[in-house]
């Protein structure tokens, strides 16, 4: 197969589906989790940074960081379930749209944090189209 049957291609540097989608899983993983460690272990100096409540912060970041770790099970696993990706990408792409709710009608953060929601919840939604865009190409493969 070429890099242009699979626009994706160069991204992940593999013409490989499978591969695509679990790379992209495994980045995923590892900034989701990332994040989740960052916002757990310091939620009160981030907190104030972003103008989010600490113990909001704290939550999420447990959250996330257990969404990270099974995100990163999904990667490790050398055919991912269709199933579990489907639940990654859809709460990828509700987790975006959430983040720009909370945002628009509940958050009051600092200039921080106006800037920094909008960027997380792009690079989520990037994520979720980049794995939904990887399982379409798996799933044309197997046709």
């Amino acid at each position: 197969m070429s890099a242009t049957t699979y626009p994706l291609a160069g991204l992940a540097r593999t013409t490989d589906p499978t591969t695509m989608l679990r790379r992209f899983l495994a980045l995923d993983a590892v900034v989701t989790a990332g994040n989740g460690v960052a916002y757990a272990a310091a939620s009160g100096p981030l907190g104030r940074f972003l103008g989010v409540d600490s113990g909001l912060l704290l939550g999420i970041g447990v959250f996330l960081a257990v969404f990270g770790a099974g995100v990163g099970y999904l990667a490790a696993r050398k055919s991912p379930p269709t199933f579990g990706v489907r639940a990654v990408i859809e709460a990828n792409a509700l987790w975006a749209v959430l983040s720009i709710v909370a945002l628009a009608v509940w958050l009051s953060p600092t200039t921080a944090g106006t800037v920094w929601v909008p960027l997380q919840a792009l690079t989520v939604g990037g994520f979720a189209a980049l794995q939904f865009m990887a399982l379409r190409a798996l799933r044309s493969q197997g046709s």
